[in-house]
């Protein structure tokens, strides 16, 4: 699990993201703020679309880290998570696949947009 910056209408946004071993993105979320709220209700959209999960890997970030926390109190779950920044390559190397197509844009104009715009992108990367 892990995080990203999108330009929107001139400020950076929040793009979360994770992906499973395999490299697959498991899911994606574009919010205006990187706090608590908002990596709690993309771990929790996470969960219920596929399950409780065995352990999660994220970088050093405090929001991911009370979000996980507090489903796990809140959920009594038993979500194992580990902190490194060599073991989330992984996921930042599949930035890039984002990265690539929306740097060439130059930032979206609305949220809106750039929510359907990257929602396809993580489609067609799912697919393909």
């Amino acid at each position: 699990m892990d995080e990203t910056y999108i330009k929107v209408a001139g400020q950076w946004k929040y793009l979360y993201r994770a992906v499973d071993k395999s490299g697959d993105t498991v899911d994606f979320l574009l919010t205006a703020k990187r706090d608590h709220a908002a990596a709690r209700r993309y771990l929790e959209r996470a969960i219920n679309l596929h399950g409780l999960l065995g352990k999660i890997t994220i970088d050093k970030s405090g929001a991911n880290t009370a979000a996980i926390r507090s489903v796990n109190a809140d959920a009594c779950g038993d979500i194992e998570l580990r902190q490194s920044k060599y073991l989330n390559n992984i996921v930042e190397q599949d930035h890039r696949a984002v990265k690539r197509i929306t740097d060439l844009m130059l930032g979206f104009k609305s949220f809106w947009s750039a929510q359907k715009l990257i929602a396809g992108i993580e489609a067609m990367h799912m697919v393909k």
